[in-house]
């Protein structure tokens, strides 16, 4: 992906309201041709919302977004040939065929009938659901669906594609086969937004942009938001891991100390030593069976900017 790359979508303070809640509050952003940029945050982040308004299907409130230089706010038909829109839950016809569905909506973009051979090849490739193409979409697995799913959303060969959580709750296998697809899409020159909550796959985007509630946090390369991370991250295995996150976090020279599993992620402030992780440890017996510096993931950043909110609540998975 290119920086200097045209722009395909830029969001001006684009914000939606529901009642008193407010969804999504003042996103700004740029999107490049060619670039897999990823929505990221948990469940009420604002992520599905955001793409309901750029893909011309809910109003925003306030702000804007243009998606090829058209306003979703005044003219949102005119976003929408240039995009395909694969929600959380798509709409497959389950008493159709793989190959039935795949030419319904063949038929629905108004692809030429003479295309169509050669693009529903291109997409049982990519899909690796040839074999099953006379089988009902009702009877296919969950990922085997969400691969239906995708390709019918490619039929068209659109210039901009919008995913919703598209691994939400795939098997592993489906779900690799899944991010095959998407980066040869962006191989390709497709420019895809990616929404998700898993934060692992989130480094897989070119640009994230971290949302919380509603909210933009960081938006950048995951590579240079992680080496951006302030102070040292270490990873810490005690005897009682809940005693030693509990001790820590009263400690003045911590900035955050998270649970994932049985190891302590635990952040310190820069300038801080990791001897004064093992002496407050050692103050209060718990002892510490293994502590050394790594490299943060994305989710350790997520969590320390979560934690600098001005409205910070408890979250990640501290248990």
């Amino acid at each position: 992906m290119s920086a200097a790359g045209e722009v395909v979508v830029a969001a001006d303070a684009l914000g939606r309201r529901f009642g008193e809640l407010t969804a999504v509050d003042g996103l700004s952003f740029e999107v490049r041709r060619g670039e897999l940029f990823g929505l990221v945050g948990p469940d009420g982040a604002g992520k599905t919302t955001t793409l309901r308004m750029l893909a011309g299907v809910l109003p925003p409130s306030a702000g804007d977004a243009r998606v090829r230089g058209h306003s979703v706010a005044r003219e949102p038909e005119a976003v929408k040939p240039h995009l395909a829109y694969m929600a959380q839950r798509f709409g497959l016809y389950e008493d159709l065929t793989v190959r039935e569905n795949l030419e319904f909506y063949a038929d629905l973009y108004r692809v030429p009938k003479r295309e169509r051979p050669a693009r529903l090849q291109r997409l049982y490739h990519f899909s690796r659901l040839a074999e099953f193409q006379h089988r009902l979409a009702g009877a296919l697995s969950g990922g085997m669906k969400q691969k239906l799913s995708l390709s019918c959303a490619l039929v068209h060969h659109p210039e901009l594609l919008l995913l919703d959580e598209p691994t939400f709750g795939v098997d592993p296998i489906s779900r690799r086969d899944l991010w095959l697809i998407v980066h040869q899409m962006v191989a390709e020159g497709v420019t895809v937004i990616v929404s998700t909550s898993y934060l692992d796959e989130a480094e897989r985007c070119d640009r994230v942009a971290l949302l919380h509630q509603g909210r933009l946090l960081a938006l950048d390369a995951p590579e240079r938001l992680q080496r951006a991370l302030p102070g040292t991250l270490l990873a810490l295995t005690a005897a009682d891991p809940r005693a030693a996150r509990d001790a820590l976090r009263a400690q003045p020279g911590v900035r955050r100390a998270s649970l994932f599993g049985e190891t302590l992620h635990v952040l310190l402030h820069p300038g801080v030593p990791a001897a004064a992780v093992r002496d407050a440890l050692a103050a209060v017996g718990v002892e510490v069976h293994t502590l050394a510096p790594f490299a943060p993931s994305l989710e350790d950043v997520f969590l320390d900017l979560v934690a600098a909110a001005p409205d910070a609540a408890a979250g990640g998975r501290d248990g």
